[in-house]
C-alpha cells in the first residue's frame, strides 16, 4: 500500500485530524455567544461519538443537525448548569474571602456537590447528543452513567481539563489548543464511553423492536437519529445489576 493512497494510514490520520480541528472550530464558534454553548457541546459530542465509531458522517451538517436538534434542551440544561456553577464557585468565594469561620460539615457538603455537578457534566451532554429524555432524566441518567463509569469519568475529567493546563503552561501551545483542544478530549472520551452507550443502545432497541417489530422507514441510515426512549434509567439500573 502506498504512503499517500487514500486507504493508506497516514491519510486517514490526516483526514481525522482535519475532521476534528474543523470539528473545533464550529464548537469554538458556537460557544462565543455563551448563551449557545449547550446546544455546542451537545452538537460536538454528537459528532465525537460518530467518528469513535468510525461512521461515516459529514462535519458540518451532522453539526448542526444535532445543534438544531438538541437546541431548546442543550440550552435549558446549560442555564441550569451554569446557574449551580456560579452557585458553587459563589460559595467558595465567600469561603475563603469572608472573616467568618464556616463549619467544616458546610465545606464538606459544598465540596461534595461541586463534584457530583463535576462528574454529571461530564455525560450530561454526550447523554443528550444520543437519548431523548427530559431534562430531568437527562441529568439523572448522566449521574448514573458517571458513577458506573467511574474510572472512565476520572478519565474523561483529566482530558477535558488537560488543554486549559496546555494553555497555562505555554502560550506557545495556544494555537494546538485552539484547533483541538475541546474536540480531540471529546473524542477520546467518545472511546471511553462508546461500548456502555452501545449497550444501552442495544438494549432499548431490542426492546423498542419486541414492543413494535422491526421498522420499516426507507430513510437514509447514515445520520443516525437518538435513541427514543424516556426510561433510560431503568435501563441503567438492570445493566448495573447484571455487571454488578
Amino acid at each position: 500500500m502506498k504512503l499517500f493512497d487514500l486507504d493508506s494510514p497516514l491519510m486517514q490520520a490526516l483526514g481525522k485530524m482535519a475532521d476534528l480541528m474543523w470539528l473545533n472550530i464550529l464548537t469554538f464558534i458556537c460557544c462565543i455567544p455563551i448563551i449557545t454553548i449547550g446546544p455546542a457541546l451537545t452538537a460536538m459530542h454528537y459528532m465525537a461519538l460518530k467518528m469513535a465509531r468510525n461512521e461515516e458522517c459529514y462535519i458540518t451538517r451532522g453539526y448542526f443537525k444535532s445543534f438544531k436538534q438538541n437546541f431548546r434542551q442543550a440550552t435549558l440544561i446549560w442555564l441550569i448548569l451554569l446557574f449551580v456553577i456560579l452557585v458553587i464557585i459563589g460559595d467558595f468565594y465567600i469561603m475563603r474571602s469572608s472573616g467568618i469561620s464556616f463549619h467544616i460539615v458546610l465545606q464538606v457538603v459544598i465540596t461534595v456537590v461541586a463534584v457530583l455537578v463535576l462528574f454529571t457534566g461530564m455525560f450530561v451532554f454526550p447523554v443528550l447528543a444520543k437519548f431523548d429524555n427530559t431534562i430531568w432524566r437527562t441529568f439523572k441518567n448522566a449521574f448514573l452513567m458517571s458513577i458506573m463509569q467511574f474510572p472512565k469519568t476520572i478519565l474523561m475529567i483529566i482530558l477535558s481539563v488537560l488543554p486549559v493546563v496546555l494553555f497555562f503552561v505555554s502560550m506557545r501551545l495556544t494555537p494546538i489548543v485552539f484547533l483541538f483542544g475541546m474536540s480531540v478530549p471529546a473524542w477520546l472520551s467518545a472511546k471511553l464511553y462508546n461500548k456502555f452507550f452501545k449497550r444501552l443502545e442495544d438494549q432499548i432497541s431490542g426492546a423498542a423492536a419486541g414492543e413494535e417489530g422491526e421498522g420499516t422507514s426507507g430513510e437514509e441510515p447514515e445520520e443516525d437519529e437518538r435513541i427514543f426512549k424516556d426510561e433510560l434509567d431503568e435501563s441503567l439500573v438492570e445493566d448495573a445489576t447484571r455487571n454488578g
